[in-house]
């Protein structure tokens, strides 16, 4: 079992099993391998020429625009090297919302791929891949020592926003240290283990995935997106102990008949969050991968990566059975406080983020500390609860048994593991010419939830739709299918009726 020594800032994890492990394994990606010593000797020299690039000026803030390569992650680690906050951009997002998820951040400088995409983001844009075939950059030796602390800032990551723009969310070395120091020894890694990173640096789980690894030791293996969707042959493969992903990449193996009994004998840990984990999902796993453990992880981005965790008997015998097909989210990580009220999930401790880096977003998201609704103007505290906005239920028996999630509160959606507030897909639709109004609903689909809206207005086509929304918003907000309606149905009150538009949208055809 790993043991954890007290660590202050993401970046200690890492120098840590740097300094005990240089000549292990710590990165593979690309087709490249790294050691601990290499990818820190990497991370330094991006370090010098970020500092370079402002012209001996330590940043605030770094944005990331690199995805599935050595810049990724020696970006992320210089970084976090020099104390700033990382702020991750989507390589695939349209250029708008990257840029002003950078003006919202105060960003100082743009880390880059070298062949990634090239736009206006309104700072600096550096690729050091680039800057490699140039002038040497800052002497790394004089590189000043991480001035962060347990109160900065180590990301802020980007949600779907119910108003129509996105919400940053900041999340502190303490938040996440605190995260690590419950799972990394769960995960019992360590030097030899392998670890799976299947998701972007815009998703939080890849925080998880990273500094499990190379807090413990342990190596990451980064897929590239075709291996995602195979994850046998990649388990198999490139010798993967360690899992995590969506629960959907289960469904689309076992369409692909990949989940054979005994398909992956060398996994020994596998994690699955981002969306409901089904009892049908887990066997079809446990089947494949008999000799490793399964956990199902609950955590809005909020929360920091998870902040429940159940994890299956290794008898499905024992296995729980709640009446909605899915396994229970668990108990919460030590130095987390759970609170039903009313059926909602309201957390708080150790991972609960401080607010949003709007403090206009905070309103109705939390409580006071005797559960009354909180008033945002004034101080929020850390004895403040989260309103998650999830409802859940105690599994059997019923007083005492795990948290089982039964459902949202509101509109929001998980698609592909990353959160939708299906509220700015149809204000984004309402803004362009000829909309008169719109409605996004989500279905549920064998391999995960699909978006598919309604919108009603003249002179308004699909195509033309579609492709405004391309530009405005990341794929995975993009509805699949958008129909015209004359006028959207309305209820006895006047007001939009919903469960028409759902209905007429699930089964097309039927009146």
């Amino acid at each position: 079992m790993t043991t954890v020594a007290c660590r202050r800032t993401l970046h200690d994890w890492f120098a840590a099993s740097a300094a005990s492990y240089p000549g292990h394994t710590a990165l593979e990606v690309g087709g490249e391998v790294l050691t601990y010593a290499g990818l820190a000797a990497a991370a330094q020299r991006v370090a010098a020429g970020i500092v370079r690039r402002l012209d001996g000026r330590i940043p605030h803030r770094v944005g990331l625009l690199a995805s599935r390569s050595i810049t990724a992650y020696a970006g992320y680690l210089a970084a976090q090297r020099l104390g700033a906050t990382v702020v991750p951009l989507g390589t695939a997002f349209p250029a708008a919302r990257n840029a002003a998820v950078v003006r919202a951040a105060d960003v100082d400088l743009v880390v880059a791929d070298e062949d990634g995409p090239s736009a206006d983001l309104g700072v600096p844009l550096w690729r050091p891949g680039r800057a490699r075939q140039g002038q040497p950059t800052v002497e790394v030796d004089a590189l000043p020592p991480a001035p962060a602390d347990g109160d900065d800032l180590a990301y802020i990551l980007f949600t779907s926003g119910s108003t129509g723009t996105p919400k940053g969310v900041p999340v502190r070395h303490r938040n996440i240290c605190a995260h690590l120091e419950h799972v990394v020894p769960r995960c019992d890694a360590g030097p030899g283990a392998r670890l799976s990173q299947t998701f972007d640096l815009t998703f939080d789980p890849s925080v998880l995935d990273m500094f499990a690894a190379w807090g413990s030791g342990a190596a990451l293996v980064v897929p590239t997106r075709d291996e995602v969707l195979t994850p046998v042959r990649f388990v198999n493969d490139r010798g993967i102990t360690h899992w995590n992903s969506v629960p959907s990449v289960i469904t689309i193996a076992g369409r692909l008949r990949a989940l054979t009994p005994h398909s992956m004998p060398g996994l020994r840990r596998s994690m699955f969050c981002g969306e409901p984990l089904t009892l049908q999902q887990a066997r079809a796993w446990k089947r494949a991968a008999p000799a490793g453990a399964i956990e199902n992880g609950y955590g809005p981005t909020e929360l920091t990566v998870t902040c429940l965790t159940y994890r299956l008997p290794p008898d499905e015998a024992d296995w729980p059975a709640p009446a909605n097909g899915t396994v229970p989210i668990g108990e919460p990580h030590r130095g987390t406080e759970v609170h039903l009220r009313d059926g909602e999930l309201c957390v708080r401790g150790a991972q609960r983020f401080a607010g949003y880096l709007d403090p206009s977003d905070n309103a109705g998201r939390f409580l006071t500390p005797d559960g009354s609704p909180y008033d945002p103007a004034t101080v929020l505290t850390d004895a403040h609860w989260y309103r998650t906005g999830d409802r859940v239920v105690r599994g059997e028996p019923a007083a005492t048994g795990p948290l089982v999630h039964v459902g949202r509160l509101d509109t929001q959606v998980q698609v592909h593991g990353y959160r939708v507030e299906t509220a700015e897909v149809e204000a984004a639709l309402r803004e362009q010419p000829g909309v008169a109004d719109a409605v996004v609903v989500a279905l549920t689909a064998t391999t995960g939830t699909r978006l598919v809206a309604a919108f009603s207005g003249a002179g308004a086509e699909p195509d033309r739709l579609r492709a405004a929304l391309r530009e405005r918003l990341p794929g995975y907000m993009v509805p699949d299918t958008l129909t015209a309606f004359p006028a959207l149905p309305l209820n006895a009150n006047g007001k939009i009726d919903r469960a028409a538009v759902h209905e007429a949208l699930a089964h097309p055809g039927i009146s």
